[in-house]
């Protein structure tokens, strides 16, 4: 598989962006994290990290350690996370650049994910990246990726309603996730950050690239943000992959 596609624009009334693997990467201190966690709650960190990207801890801890899987707890735990690792995260290239000139037009944009308040704005802080004015975070929906209600709840954020919802564009890395945003009937942008191109393919985001050098802005006009996707995947021809390509290729919005 290629990340060759030439250049096209398409175009959005508003952006929601996952956190982990999208805007950052801190893979390094989450795996330090649940091995502390882990051996504190007597399950094997591996196991926990097989399964845990893209998910939010209670959703974890109501399968694993179901006496912990409160949100006192949760929140806690999860506000340590940028407190004792901070040194470990780094920003996903191309999200800064992306985020600074959403917020410079005064683009509709915003921050879904599954991890807490406390997480999200540690690391926002540590890594002095933009808050966005609103944010859907773990504790905001009764149920996580990839069920919708998060990027639902991200529309409504943005004042947007469910008849935008084909112009909204979702930027995720986990299969999880990017179920997530199709199924909020949103187009989604998949970045193969944390996971296989394969596996991201399988879980058919609407286009494909490595990371958000691959984005960037080019206008803003009549309430609608144009981007410009470049080397987006060109995936190989089955069933699944076909789909994805086309859509790719002709840049359909």
């Amino acid at each position: 598989m290629e990340y060759t596609t030439p250049p096209f624009e398409v175009s959005f009334k508003g952006l929601l962006f996952d956190m982990d693997g999208t805007i950052i990467d801190s893979t390094a201190a989450v795996v330090k994290h649940w091995h502390t966690v882990g051996n504190e709650i007597g399950v094997d960190p591996e196991v926990i990290l097989q399964t845990s990207h893209g998910r939010r801890s209670i959703d974890m801890l109501k399968v694993l350690s179901p006496e912990k899987a409160n949100w006192e707890y949760v929140r806690h735990m999860e506000g340590l996370l940028p407190k004792l690792h901070g040194g470990d995260a780094v920003e996903i290239p191309g999200a800064r650049a992306l985020l600074d000139a959403l917020i410079e037009a005064g683009a509709k944009w915003t921050i879904v994910t599954s991890g807490t308040v406390p997480l999200v704005t540690g690391w926002l802080d540590v890594l002095k990246l933009p808050h966005p004015e609103h944010l859907v975070t773990a504790e905001s929906v009764a149920n996580g990726k990839p069920d919708p209600a998060c990027y639902v709840l991200g529309q409504e954020k943005l004042e947007l309603s469910a008849a935008d919802s084909p112009e909204i564009l979702v930027l995720e890395d986990s299969p999880a996730g990017i179920k997530a945003g199709k199924a909020a009937g949103c187009k989604v942008l998949g970045l193969v950050t944390s996971h296989t191109a394969e596996q991201v393919l399988a879980a058919e985001p609407d286009w494909i690239v490595r990371d958000l050098q691959s984005v960037k802005m080019v206008r803003t006009e009549g309430g609608l943000v144009t981007l410009q996707i470049s080397d987006a995947l060109v995936a190989p021809p089955t069933s699944v992959a076909s789909k994805a390509e086309t859509v790719a290729a002709h840049g359909s919005n």
